[in-house]
């Protein structure tokens, strides 16, 4: 009974601190807001040149979230659509048909099978001049998206020209859905779907197609999470919940509030509880793909294959704000069932340069998996099979921001009919000779690892004035350099011509066409087939067998900050 009275008192003095504290924040929260509206009518009313009200309070907010993180973020009206289409939905009214800006000029870029474009014969290479009788030299990106969005049954006319001919064209918007799943199919004896982003509907798509394709008796199942920024945190559990069993928690989420603490379970019984499961994941692998991955992980249900994911631990929700705006709080952490959280920057602490730092080594901590193997926190995922990833080299990075398989893919369709199937379709030797006298003439100027080099030699040497006694040599290596450029389309032959048969597959196959060409270069999904392949080694992965026992040990991982995205 005296344990009782002092519980019970420890419990008055609690919420009396809490209910202080509270109060408190309310008064500042006050004073602050006071300040702030004073300052800002002063400024409209006051200063010397003509200000635009909604641009000076947008700046203002923006400076102020800043200050957070790079996921507390601000939406105003005229932006709702845009955050919608990113963040919730996957349905918008429009034509279906990308574009991209080349020297200024806007091209389409793709058409989808079966929408307004494709059924009107708008094709890859089109220059758009107006829409809607509204030139477009000079627009934004967002301004474009705009214009050639709208409600479904709406016209929209295009001013196009093709091959020097002007062409009219009236299209009715549809509406356009772009799936959560881009691809499911079978990859030999394995089910693989390809999941894009976790927003509404995905954990059904994952299960329309994964039931659908396990009636052809799959061996195993790879899910591809591979630059799937995330989404819908209730989606993800809802994905998790296809294979492992009911009333078990997949994430729970912490935050400053104690109402944003939540522990997410899974509801229902597995549909494949015993379906060999590997999962994909990259660098660019965020948020909610990092739930699945990490739970799959901590329950020992499926092998993750691939490169360590970004690091975002981080659960944001949005509120309603006056005049239809919204903004975006980061409200809590999610830690993954063994208890680790997976964000890899801190938000809170800025280097001497200003920048955010990795989440400190003092604060790494090990954690058990539920067969206890040891994974870690702080630094995302880190996979099961580690496979390298595939950096491309400079020229192919240039040849891609300046859109230079753009003409050569159209032009190809043009003058090849059909193609090899998706899955089969390579460049001939001619065909790439032939893209590489293609650039003749055209500007794809870069800088090479090499000449950054020599630049920083020689930017060192005048440091030291050592200029002169170096300068014969160092100009003698650069026109090296220069004759040795000429022939980097052909030294890195093999990943250019990946690429550029990927979008000339495009032209023919579309989205899925792409996927489905992809694989015969794919080492990621080898890597997954290899082990799936094995149920030996697949076992001793799960099991923490051996060199298993332990996964992403910081002392062996040297990476930097993530980026922000």
């Amino acid at each position: 009974m005296k344990r009782n009275k002092f519980a019970l008192l420890f419990a008055l003095i609690a919420l009396a601190s809490f209910t202080w504290s509270f109060k408190e924040d309310l008064f500042l929260v006050s004073k602050n807001l006071d300040i702030f509206a004073s300052l800002y009518k002063e400024i409209s009313v006051n200063y010397v040149d003509e200000t635009n009200p909604s641009d000076l309070m947008k700046n203002g907010i923006d400076a102020m979230l800043e200050t957070l993180d790079p996921y507390t973020t601000y939406i105003p009206e005229s932006e709702i659509e845009e955050y919608k289409l990113k963040y919730v939905s996957t349905q918008f009214g429009g034509i279906g048909a990308s574009t991209v800006f080349i020297e200024g000029k806007l091209f389409v870029n793709e058409v989808s099978a079966g929408y307004p474009a494709f059924k009107l014969g708008i094709q890859p290479g089109d220059q758009i001049v107006k829409i809607n009788g509204v030139e477009v030299k000079g627009k934004e990106r967002l301004e474009v998206s705009r214009l050639l969005r709208g409600p479904r049954g709406s016209a929209v006319d295009l001013l196009i020209v093709r091959e020097g001919t002007v062409i009219q064209k009236q299209l009715i918007r549809d509406e356009i859905r772009q799936p959560n799943v881009s691809y499911s199919g079978m990859v030999g004896d394995l089910v693989y779907i390809r999941l894009d982003k976790f927003l509404e509907g995905s954990a059904q798509e994952v299960q329309d197609a994964a039931v659908e394709l396990n009636k052809q008796h799959p061996k195993g199942m790879i899910l591809d999470l591979r630059y799937n920024g995330g989404g819908i945190l209730q989606e993800a559990v809802k994905i998790v919940n296809l294979f492992v069993n009911k009333d078990l928690v997949v994430v729970t989420q912490k935050g400053r509030n104690p109402e944003k603490t939540i522990n997410y379970k899974t509801t229902s019984l597995p549909l494949l509880p015993d379906l060999p499961l590997a999962v994909l994941i990259n660098g660019s692998s965020a948020s909610a793909s990092e739930i699945v991955a990490g739970a799959l992980q901590d329950l020992d249900r499926g092998v993750i294959v691939g490169q360590r994911s970004y690091g975002k631990g981080l659960v944001q929700q949005t509120f309603n704000l006056p005049y239809n705006s919204l903004v975006k709080v980061t409200v809590a952490k999610y830690f993954t069932p063994s208890g680790r959280c997976i964000q890899a920057v801190d938000y809170t602490h800025k280097n001497a340069q200003g920048k955010n730092v990795k989440i400190a080594d003092s604060l790494i901590a090990k954690y058990k998996t539920r067969t206890g193997r040891s994974v870690y926190n702080g630094s995302g995922v880190y996979p099961d099979v580690e496979v390298g990833a595939t950096k491309l080299s400079p020229i192919t990075i240039s040849l891609i921001s300046k859109s230079m398989f753009f003409d050569f893919a159209n032009a190809y369709k043009k003058t090849h009919a059909s193609i090899s199937p998706a899955t089969d379709f390579q460049l001939s030797d001619e065909d790439y000779t032939a893209f590489a006298n293609s650039l003749d003439g055209k500007d794809y100027a870069y800088v090479s690892t090499t000449e950054k080099l020599l630049s920083d030699l020689r930017a060192e040497a005048e440091k030291e004035q050592k200029l002169t006694e170096v300068k014969k040599d160092l100009d003698e290596l650069k026109a090296k350099m220069l004759v040795a450029k000429k022939t980097e389309v052909l030294a890195h032959k093999a990943e250019i011509k990946r690429i550029l048969e990927t979008q000339i597959v495009s032209r023919y196959y579309f989205e899925k066409g792409k996927i489905m060409q992809a694989f015969q270069y794919d080492k990621e999904l080898e890597a997954a087939k290899s082990v799936l392949g094995n149920s030996t080694k697949m076992l001793a992965i799960l099991k923490g067998e051996g060199a298993y026992k332990t996964i992403g040990d910081p002392v062996k991982i040297i990476a930097g900050p993530a980026d922000s995205n």
